[in-house]
């Protein structure tokens, strides 16, 4: 599967979650039906993904949790936020880059625009 399949799987099943649930709820309810919508669909997703940090080439021995791992290459970060700003987009974009992850989605389901609150970020691999 393509990551252009993919990611229309992934928006397909922001828009069902997001016209079942509706804005305004806390982050890890969306992430686990999201979990659930992502597994409907027929893609390999898991949630709270562990990732480990290196810092010139030294495991750090600590790291962060991806919220959801679609297909085992893309990224997808949820939010229920009041106002998606600069550095949401940044942190995913970081994600991608100590993953090495060519894409990722960034969402925010406390909106009343969808549409404007589904970003996509690409990795342009820059990374020294």
């Amino acid at each position: 599967m393509t990551e252009n399949e993919i990611t229309y799987l992934i928006r397909k099943s922001i828009y069902e979650v997001y016209n079942y649930l509706g804005p305004g709820l806390l982050e890890n309810i969306y992430e686990k039906a999201m979990l659930i919508e992502l597994q409907n669909q027929g893609l390999e997703a898991r949630n709270q993904v562990p990732i480990s940090v290196d810092y010139k080439e030294i495991d750090l021995e600590m790291g962060f949790r991806a919220d959801i791992l679609v297909e085992e290459k893309i990224i997808v970060e949820i939010k229920s936020v009041e106002t998606l700003n600069p550095i949401h987009h940044k942190q995913l974009l970081t994600y991608l880059k100590l993953t090495n992850s060519h894409l990722g989605i960034l969402v925010n389901f406390n909106t009343i625009d969808l549409n404007k609150n589904i970003i996509r970020i690409i990795n342009g691999f820059n990374n020294q």
